[in-house]
C-alpha cells in the first residue's frame, strides 16, 4: 500500500476530521442496549405458535438476515408475503411481547454511561434515530435513563423512508441544526450503518450481535465491541486534540 493510500484509509477511519464535533447520533436497538436477544425470543416463540416455517423454530442466522435492524413494514413483507395485513398485526403483538420482556431484562451496552458523560461534558447535541415503533423506543430510552439525554427521537415511520435509506439521519441533522461534516453515528446493524453512511457521516459500528464481516460490508469507519473499547476512546482522544467539540 502506498503512503497516500495508507493516509486515505486512516482519514476514512478517523473521527478527527469532524472537529469541531457538534453532535452524536445513536440507533437504539442493539446500540444503546443489547435488545436483539429479546426480539429474537419474541419472534421465535410467536412464529412457532403459528406454525411458521413448518413448525421449525427460526434460527439466529435467519433473524440476523431477515429481521434485525429492519423496519416492521419490511419484516411483514418478508415473513408474510401473501398477507401483509396479517404480518402487521403479528408484529404489533410481537412488539407487545418484546416490551413485556424489556421491562425486566433490558440492559445498557457496556460503557454507555461513560460515553454519555463524555458527550455531556463536551456540550454536544444528540438524537436517537431508530426504526423501532414509538412505544418501543420510548420504553427502551426510559429504562436506560436517557429520556432527558436525547434532545429528539427520530422514528423511521415518521420519515418518507426508514433505514437503510438516509432519511431518518438527515432528519436528525435538520432537527438538531447541525452539519453532517461535524456529526457521527453509532449503529449495530447493516441497514443502520448504510443509512448513516448514505447520509454522509462516519458510522462507528457495534458488534453487539451482528457478524463483523457483514457489518464491514456496509462500510463503517470502524467497529467496536462496546463503549469501553479502547479503539473508540483513542478516536475520541484524537478528535479532542484536533479541536475537540463545538458546544451547542
Amino acid at each position: 500500500m502506498t503512503a497516500s493510500s495508507q493516509n486515505s484509509v486512516e482519514s476514512k477511519n478517523s473521527l478527527s476530521r469532524l472537529a469541531p464535533l457538534e453532535a452524536v447520533l445513536f440507533d437504539v436497538d442493539g446500540t444503546l442496549c443489547d435488545s436483539d436477544p429479546l426480539h429474537y425470543q419474541a419472534f421465535r416463540e410467536m412464529l412457532l405458535e403459528i406454525g411458521f416455517n413448518g413448525g421449525v423454530p427460526i434460527t439466529e442466522d435467519f433473524f440476523v438476515e431477515n429481521i434485525a435492524g429492519k423496519h416492521n413494514d419490511d419484516i411483514a413483507m418478508i415473513l408474510f408475503p401473501d398477507d401483509f395485513q396479517r404480518g402487521i398485526k403479528f408484529l404489533e403483538d410481537k412488539e407487545s411481547m418484546f416490551r413485556r420482556l424489556a421491562v425486566d431484562q433490558l440492559k445498557p451496552v457496556n460503557g454507555l454511561d461513560k460515553l454519555r458523560k463524555w458527550i455531556e461534558d463536551h456540550g454536544l447535541k444528540r438524537a436517537a434515530v431508530t426504526n423501532a415503533p414509538k412505544a418501543n423506543a420510548e420504553l427502551m430510552i426510559s429504562i436506560l435513563g436517557l429520556s432527558d439525554f436525547f434532545e429528539t427521537v427520530i422514528l423511521g415511520s415518521d420519515c418518507e423512508h426508514a433505514k437503510p435509506f438516509p432519511d431518518p439521519y438527515l432528519k436528525a441533522l435538520e432537527v438538531l441544526k447541525v452539519s453532517k461534516d461535524h456529526t457521527f453515528v453509532f449503529e449495530d446493524s447493516v441497514s443502520g450503518i448504510r443509512a448513516g453512511v448514505f447520509a454522509g457521516m462516519p458510522v462507528v459500528g457495534l458488534t453487539t450481535r451482528n457478524p463483523e464481516h457483514l457489518l464491514m460490508e456496509a462500510q463503517p469507519a470502524f467497529l467496536i465491541k462496546d463503549y469501553e473499547d479502547p479503539k473508540l476512546w483513542a478516536a475520541l482522544e484524537e478528535l479532542d486534540k484536533k479541536g475537540g467539540a463545538h458546544p451547542a
